[in-house]
């Protein structure tokens, strides 16, 4: 007989599912049990069950298939929560399997008993509790596709007296429906699309992940059209390398050239983007937005023509019928800001540059203490790392030196918080990304407050010999919100993080551990760090008053600055 444990984890297997992620636990033992019996899935163990959540989350994002994670009753499954709202909101496959008490004792106030349904309401597309084992194959199936279909998470929850139940006779095994068609747009709305576009004058592009597969159609609009291209941080993947058009990012990340594009053209055509940040849209543009889910269009900036469908298929309806544009003067004008913007950030990746006129001044103005650049670590990652690494980043200003300075050509990928803005996501994500792959890199850029948050889960990187590169950018600074209390005029305060030595405390777990204090060190200490064959953290003192300056910075955030920098050097002399 099968038990329903065994058919949850065969299911799963038959699926491709490889890891499961997770603390063990009394209501989920019957699951870890089957997984032990199982030689096509392995247990992997975690220190505390959010960093199981990412790193399924990682997994569903890079296999498209089900990433999956346990949770125990009630506090196990409460840790899972931030790390299934990062799969939520990154639109990633994840299962989780939730504990509970014993169906006999639901509802009665029970030792560690929480209502998983209402728990998990918001965060899952399919949630239930299994109380037969009659139900159990066709709510698994349910869940399963339910998460695939609707790129979400759902939440099945075994009470503890469920797992051992013995199955019917006959009961079918679960098949999870991995297709999902693309949807082709209406012709009407293309056609009113083309004819705007047509009779705009300049057009710029801002292109993001939901464009990637279409990312020869995209090309090939760009030169028709003679357009700048803004890049969004997620849509790095696709369009990074080779691409005569880019101008990098908008938002916080991004550079003078988007402001460019943006505000000299006549026509945004907005691809396969949810970009978020509405101060950056410019005013006054006739604006058409392709998306293949129409619910989000026009919820970040209005639009006055939609094409609702898969980008790929959007465009082979939409070349045909543009005229190509003579005038390349708006695509001439962003690429030669973003080019000299990249000459300018290049400087900061020399080792030597303090030592020379140009740097002398700014390192006595704002790095007094000769701390290592943030921007020449990033470089140097960006040079020595595989041309198909894996990349994952914690929230914050690590985020911003791997947009910046890390280039996602090849087969490289990305993956990060960049919907919910998680802290402590970087290094779990890397454990699952390399999890998958052992023999591929993966190299995460983690905050120092990132990495401290869930620092026990460095052990899972030993206990399970996952040879993931950490790379600390050690600024001894919440550094992002140092920065927005800066710019509206408040001095930084609770920012400071008391850090311990990380390669000390790494090399106490059983990482590799490289401590940097020297800019002229870093590109042999990454050079090391990445051709160790185990698990490393490479622990680099940075700068913590870099400065990430946006791309259209306002006279309001420049006095805001000013003041606070005035309110700290009062404060630090009282």
């Amino acid at each position: 007989m099968t038990t329903v444990a065994e058919l949850l984890i065969a299911s799963l297997a038959d699926h491709g599912v490889t890891q499961v992620w997770g603390v063990v636990g009394d209501a989920l033992n019957p699951v870890t049990d089957a997984i032990r019996r199982e030689e096509r899935v392995d247990w992997v163990g975690v220190r505390h069950e959010e960093a199981g959540a990412f790193a399924a989350g990682a997994q569903a994002q890079l296999t498209g298939r089900l990433g999956v994670c346990m949770g125990t009753v009630g506090p196990g499954a409460i840790h899972l929560l931030n790390g299934l709202y990062d799969a939520k909101k990154s639109h990633a496959p994840v299962l989780a399997i939730c504990g509970q008490v014993p169906r006999e004792e639901i509802g009665t106030d029970f030792f560690q008993e929480v209502d998983n349904d209402v728990l998990f309401a918001d965060v899952a597309v399919f949630n239930a509790t299994v109380s037969t084992a009659e139900q159990f194959a066709a709510l698994l199936e349910q869940a399963g596709n339910a998460a695939l279909q609707q790129r979400g998470v759902a939440v099945l929850t075994l009470p503890g007296d469920v797992g051992d139940l013995e199955l019917p006779k006959h009961t079918p095994v679960p098949r999870f429906v991995t297709d999902q068609p693309s949807t082709a747009p209406a012709a009407e709305s293309v056609a009113a699309a083309a004819a705007a576009i047509n009779a705009a004058g300049r057009v710029a592009l801002l292109v993001g992940h939901g464009a990637g597969r279409a990312r020869a159609q995209v090309l090939e609009l760009a030169d028709r059209l003679g357009a700048p291209m803004v890049v969004t941080l997620k849509g790095k993947e696709a369009f990074d390398g080779d691409n005569p058009f880019e101008v990098g990012q908008s938002g916080l990340l991004g550079n003078h050239a988007s402001a460019v594009a943006f505000d000299g053209c006549d026509l945004l055509l907005m691809l396969g983007t949810d970009f978020p940040y509405k101060a950056f849209y410019p005013d006054g543009k006739v604006v058409v937005q392709v998306d293949a889910d129409g619910s989000h269009i026009g919820r970040r900036h209005p639009v006055d023509h939609a094409v609702v469908g898969d980008a790929g298929l959007a465009l082979d309806a939409l070349l045909p019928l543009l005229e190509a544009k003579a005038d390349r003067s708006l695509l001439e004008e962003a690429r030669s800001s973003y080019d000299a913007w990249c000459e300018r950030q290049a400087h900061l990746t020399d080792p030597g540059y303090e030592s020379k006129p140009r740097g002398l001044l700014r390192r006595k103005v704002e790095n007094p203490d000769g701390r290592v650049r943030p921007e020449l670590l990033a470089a140097a990652l960006d040079r020595h790392a595989a041309a198909d690494a894996v990349f994952t980043s914690d929230t914050g200003m690590a985020t911003t030196w791997l947009a910046r300075f890390v280039r996602m050509s090849g087969g490289r990928r990305l993956l990060g918080s960049y919907n919910l803005g998680s802290m402590a996501n970087a290094m779990p994500q890397a454990l699952g990304a390399q999890a998958l792959d052992r023999s591929r890199q993966v190299v995460a850029f983690c905050g120092d407050g990132g990495v401290s948050m869930l620092l026990g889960d460095l052990i899972t990187a030993v206990t399970h010999d996952l040879p993931v590169k950490l790379v600390v950018f050690d600024n001894g600074s919440l550094g992002m919100v140092r920065l927005e209390m800066e710019q509206v005029g408040l001095p930084a305060y609770g920012t400071t993080l008391d850090n311990p030595d990380f390669a000390r405390v790494a090399g106490a777990i059983g990482l590799r551990g490289i401590r940097v204090d020297d800019p002229r060190a870093v590109d042999d200490a990454v050079r090391e760090a990445l051709a160790h064959p185990g698990p490393v953290l490479l622990d680099v003192l940075t700068n913590p008053s870099e400065i990430a300056v946006p791309p259209k910075p306002t006279l309001e955030q420049g006095w805001g600055f000013a003041i606070a920098k005035t309110k700290e050097f009062v404060e630090s002399v009282e």
